[in-house]
């Protein structure tokens, strides 16, 4: 019992030990977005916090044509499209694929296993050419139509969808429901935790995307956040203050929307595991 007790005593302090080790660049990040710039390599908590660096971003920025606000609603425009368009189109081609009897139904499901299978890399010169041809380069539908339909996310519902009894559906269409209101109204409800799920992931994909957006756009007005932070870092390295703010900046979205939707992502990731 005793060796029992000093294993978990030992297992628990490693695992702090490790959660320190992982959560302490976040912490530095914050704390230095908040020193002073001659002290963001010397001290880990300031002498004085200061929002020099974050009065810089909102206010001194755009005077040198590096809009940061302008990129973080960039940012939270495109990353919200794309959340919204992924989770429809996911749910209405998975309803389509699990529920809806038609010839093709199975060769279309294993297309989009088959797709899955490809990094998405692969296809960015074939991509960026097709945009090129389209004119769309340098806009903001080069950042936003190629991302408007996930395979992940139609496979995510799909199978959520196989789970659902088909009594509910029946139900529905005695009410006189047609398919729209069935997905949208009777669909998508019961299946919270995979639309929480498919709509984190995505939002976080598209935040953090990097290299689409630096092949795409030129025009900073039009940049995300993401590819201005690396453009000004390279033009203005030494102003290393500004950028750890918008690096918070950046990061504070995600986890406002972790926090939002952690009680479905604990669900889905539990029943993912079942």
């Amino acid at each position: 019992m005793r060796k029992k007790r000093s294993a978990s005593v030992v297992l628990h302090v490693v695992m702090l030990l490790l959660a320190v080790v992982w959560i302490y660049p976040y912490f530095w990040l914050v704390f230095s977005s908040f020193k002073p710039a001659r002290e963001i390599f010397t001290t880990f908590i300031p002498s004085n916090f200061t929002l020099e660096h974050y009065r810089f971003i909102f206010f001194m920025s755009e005077k040198i044509g590096r809009p940061f606000v302008k990129a973080l609603m960039n940012s939270i425009f495109i990353s919200s499209t794309v959340t919204f368009s992924v989770v429809i189109t996911s749910a209405f081609i998975g309803f389509a694929i699990s529920k809806v009897r038609f010839r093709l139904s199975r060769y279309t499901f294993n297309f989009i296993i088959y797709q899955m299978l490809f990094p998405g890399f692969m296809f960015l010169i074939p991509l960026f050419v097709l945009m090129k041809n389209l004119g769309m380069l340098n806009t903001y539908s080069a950042l936003i139509v190629p991302s408007l339909v996930s395979a992940w996310g139609v496979f995510m519902f799909s199978q959520s969808f196989k789970s659902i009894p088909d009594d509910y559906i029946d139900a529905a269409k005695i009410d006189g429901a047609n398919r729209i209101w069935i997905v949208l109204r009777v669909m998508l409800p019961l299946s919270r935790s995979t639309a929480s799920i498919v709509g984190l992931f995505t939002f976080i994909g598209i935040w953090d995307n990097f290299l689409w957006p630096l092949m795409v756009i030129k025009d900073y007005n039009k940049m995300p956040l993401s590819v201005l932070l690396a453009a000004f870092n390279h033009e203005y390295a030494s102003y290393v203050g500004p950028i750890f703010a918008g690096s918070v900046l950046q990061m504070m979205p995600m986890v406002l929307i972790f926090l939002l939707l952690r009680k479905y992502f604990l669900q889905g990731i539990s029943m993912s595991f079942k």
